[in-house]
């Protein structure tokens, strides 16, 4: 992550500058230390024949304007009273990308009220990731090199507190971006609870559930899955205590986060085709986004009691894998009649979800899972899919949606839809056909939650991007880490 040091403002002699600039003030902006007068007028000169006059999504880049510096990028804010959080942290990336090769930025602040002002810097950071540790023969041309970006600020003392909890919060981001990026041979499920483990130096308490554990406990459903893997299965859960015991009721008990973790899927004995298998390295996102949130939560202290819980396995085919046509007796006791077996994330959530609600009775319970198909097909790439039980829960997570820039739509749960789930010779089975895919995913799930408050985010389309935005580079996307995070801080520490 880069070294970001916030200090007063003064104008740089070496490096690249970034210039935030609001709509219609490009010309205070030029003036800003005496930046264009030490530049012998290129900053305002460039701006002119760009026409760049601070529009939202709009930049302009000079190149060695003079006075020692490499570069300056002046970004466009859009009109000052419309600046959002968001849209400031958009702007921070968009200049950011354009500075990979330079070792120093400084980023001109002092514009901007202090917490605006470290939005700018979270945008940035959070655009300069990069994974690169299977990189051998990489050509130093061709690797970034920035390390180091300084905030320039009026009241350093607001924007580092501001920024100490964003830092925070893009930590956990990395940590998940890491994680989904691992290759499948790396990143079993014994690795993956092995780095969960690892957060303990943060403040977590973390248990590892393994294959015994879950065989007397009953889980049927997420052992099943494992059956045709060498690499055993695991459930981690990480709680985090950040409320204090002192308090009665209601608010004593934690809220929940469940994620899916299937460290790779071959879609066992319903195979997967063979183009894009390896792209089912990110199978595990949705437990990734937990253990990254986990992360958020203790880095920057929040104020919250939390649980987060991951079922991790591996899907694979071989003479001990689970077939179409078995069944099995789930943790709750309801049994499931499995008829594809590449429907596989909702059996392991089933039991993760029972022993969730039943160990620690949450106040609300958010699961997210790369769970189907069908959700891409309804929603692309561009906005995650939510199903809820409860209207204030999906309420505020669509507000948290909004506000982070990870957006969620609320898709329906139904009876109609839940018939379609009915077994001949179990309690249900494990698909209900291609028709409404996304739906009946979700209608099984929430077979195992036992009537408490409970939404699922289907994040298949979210979890992985192929093309750069603003805040997130091409790869993971660590979708779900700054939405959740957003949503604790808004119900639970408001």
């Amino acid at each position: 992550m880069l070294d970001v040091n916030i200090t007063r403002p003064a104008l740089p002699t070496a490096g690249a500058l970034v210039l935030p600039v609001a709509e219609g003030k490009a010309g205070e902006a030029v003036g800003w230390q005496g930046l264009d007068a030490a530049t012998g007028g290129a900053i305002s000169r460039a701006l002119a024949v760009a026409e760049f006059a601070g529009k939202k999504g709009q930049s302009a880049l000079v190149l060695a304007p003079g006075a020692g510096i490499s570069r300056v990028v002046a970004i466009g804010l859009g009109r000052e009273a419309d600046l959002t959080q968001l849209g400031i942290e958009e702007a921070g990336g968009q200049a950011i990308a354009q500075l990979a090769r330079e070792e120093r930025v400084t980023v001109a602040g002092n514009g901007l009220a202090p917490a605006l002002a470290a939005h700018l810097v979270m945008g940035a950071v959070l655009r300069s990731y990069r994974f690169d540790r299977y990189r051998t023969t990489e050509k130093a041309e061709e690797k970034p090199r920035l390390a180091h970006l300084a905030l320039l600020v009026d009241d350093t003392g607001a924007a580092e507190a501001a920024w100490a909890r964003l830092k925070a919060v893009a930590q956990g981001v990395f940590l998940t971006r890491d994680l989904v990026s691992e290759p499948p041979n790396v990143l079993t499920p014994a690795e993956l609870a092995h780095r969960c483990e690892a957060l303990r130096e943060r403040g977590l308490t973390v248990d590892v559930f393994g294959p015994r554990q879950m065989e007397e406990l009953g889980f049927g459903a997420l052992l099943g899955v494992s059956r045709g893997s060498v690499n055993e299965p695991r459930m981690v859960v990480m709680h985090w205590n950040g409320a204090g015991r002192h308090r009665k009721g209601q608010h004593d008990r934690p809220v929940a986060f469940v994620g899916k973790g299937v460290t790779f899927d071959t879609g066992g004995i319903s195979i997967k085709p063979a183009a894009g298998m390896e792209d089912m390295k990110w199978d595990m996102a949705g437990a990734g986004t937990v253990i990254g949130l986990m992360a958020a939560l203790a880095g920057r202290e929040a104020k919250v009691d939390a649980v987060g819980l991951v079922g991790l396995v591996e899907n694979m085919p071989s003479g001990s894998a689970q077939r179409p046509g078995d069944v099995v007796k789930t943790y709750s006791g309801q049994t499931v009649e499995v008829i594809n077996t590449d429907a596989e994330g909702r059996l392991v959530l089933a039991d993760v979800l029972w022993y969730c609600q039943q160990t620690f009775a949450p106040r609300w319970i958010v699961d997210l899972a790369t769970l189907t198909g069908a959700m891409v097909i309804s929603l692309g790439h561009e906005i995650g899919g939510m199903f809820a039980n409860d209207d204030v829960l999906a309420t505020a997570l669509h507000a948290a949606g909004e506000a982070s820039g990870e957006r969620v739509w609320r898709l329906p749960l139904a009876d109609a839809y839940d018939k379609l789930i009915k077994s001949d010779i179990a309690d249900m089975k494990n698909i209900g056909g291609r028709p409404a895919g996304a739906v009946t995913a979700a209608q099984f799930l929430q077979r195992f939650v036992n009537g408490k408050p409970w939404a699922h985010l289907d994040i298949a389309g979210m979890a992985w991007s192929g093309k750069d935005a603003p805040m997130v580079p091409k790869g993971a996307t660590a979708y779900g880490v700054r939405l959740l995070d957003r949503l604790v801080a808004d119900t639970c520490e408001a």
